[in-house]
């Protein structure tokens, strides 16, 4: 009996005690958090696109007849001008060829000078002397041919620049289908820097420039300074001028190509580098939250917006792009909505709050300062 009388009393006591608890969290009041109006900034956002490099001339240097390499006369990297023989070709075989030409050329011309008096003399037909002319002019063309294939087993440099990789050594055979080129002459004292784009990201940065571009005929005027970013994180210290624009959407893969040009005097950009296009992006009067003022649930972009009526507070999805430490709403939200504007990792949706009047630039600075 007794035993029962003291597990009654811990069993009341448990009761007891749970029902404090209870009480307490019930009682315990809702979080105090800052209530901020969505508002317009003035804000510029960046576009990144994976680019490649190439010297404003990149010439591949290939042969225009078959035959084994004598000399290479250059090494990778050296500058070299217009005119310049990179590499010298075996021309035997064509030099024997030359001289059997030369003698059909000889032997066409004894032919003519030979029938021009018996013509005269009406000994033979005017038909023949012209059968033997004809005759001197192949023989005369094929001699030529020969000649020039002579002049190409010396290979020139068809610009200054600079010598690529060098493909093919001493002793190699090489033919005009080969499928690499003997070398490049790159010239790089200015770079094009290669990129693309998909339609929307076009049309998107068409519609903005276009609305406050003072020349109207030239659409790439009104186009900002790109930045590069090399493949090691750093940015180039010149900024480029987008400088062409494909005219045509390639059907495959949905994009436009562009072109911007980089100032290379120093010479640091090298043809065939990869990094970054940066593409900067100016909206007037956006509508911006601060990004501490959101969360992401699977994918999406949230916001809590504040009920006045009775001091709750409602999720709602956002549709937005980055602009740190901003959020710029592209749907979702309107200008003077109130939302919580820090503190949304402590409440849920339908929750109270204790609201306090706080303003845009507040929340952004104290981001900022907790992230410096």
């Amino acid at each position: 009996m007794k035993n029962k009388f003291i597990i009654l009393l811990a069993t009341s006591a448990l009761l007891m005690s749970s029902c404090q608890n209870q009480g307490q969290k019930q009682t315990s009041p809702p979080p105090q958090l800052p209530i901020i109006e969505v508002d317009t900034r003035d804000i510029t956002t960046t576009s990144e696109y994976p680019t490649q490099l190439q010297g404003i001339i990149s010439s591949d240097i290939r042969a225009k007849v078959p035959g084994y390499i004598l000399n290479v006369l250059v090494e990778e990297g050296s500058a070299v001008k217009k005119g310049e023989t990179l590499f010298e070709l075996e021309t035997e075989s064509l030099s024997g060829e030359a001289s059997a030409a030369r003698a059909q050329v000889s032997a066409a011309q004894i032919e003519v000078e030979k029938l021009k008096p018996l013509v005269e003399k009406d000994i033979v037909s005017e038909n023949q002397l012209q059968t033997a002319k004809a005759r001197l002019e192949a023989a005369k063309s094929n001699l030529n041919s020969i000649s020039a294939n002579i002049s190409y087993a010396s290979i020139k440099s068809p610009v200054d620049g600079f010598i690529g990789t060098i493909n093919y050594r001493d002793g190699a055979l090489i033919n005009p289908a080969d499928r690499l080129p003997l070398t490049k002459v790159v010239k790089t004292d200015e770079v094009f820097a290669y990129f693309s784009m998909n339609e929307k990201d076009y049309l998107n940065l068409l519609m903005n420039f276009n609305q406050n571009r003072k020349d109207k005929a030239n659409l790439i005027s009104s186009f900002p300074e790109v930045v590069l970013i090399l493949s090691n994180g750093e940015i180039y210290d010149k900024k480029g001028k987008i400088t062409s624009i494909s005219s045509q959407v390639n059907a495959e893969t949905g994009t436009v190509r562009f072109r911007a040009t980089f100032d290379n005097s120093n010479l640091i950009l090298k043809d065939g580098l990869t990094g970054k296009i940066r593409i900067p992006n100016y909206i007037d009067e956006a509508i911006v939250v601060p990004r501490i003022s959101t969360f992401s649930r699977q994918g999406k972009e949230f916001v809590y917006t504040f009920n006045e009526s009775d001091s709750t507070v409602t999720e709602k999805a956002i549709v937005s792009r980055r602009a740190d430490p901003y959020l710029v709403i592209e749907s979702g939200l309107s200008k003077g909505e109130k939302i919580v504007g820090r503190g949304v990792n402590k409440i849920k949706n339908n929750d109270k709050i204790r609201p306090t009047s706080s303003t845009m630039d507040s929340i952004v600075n104290s981001f900022d300062t907790v992230f410096k």
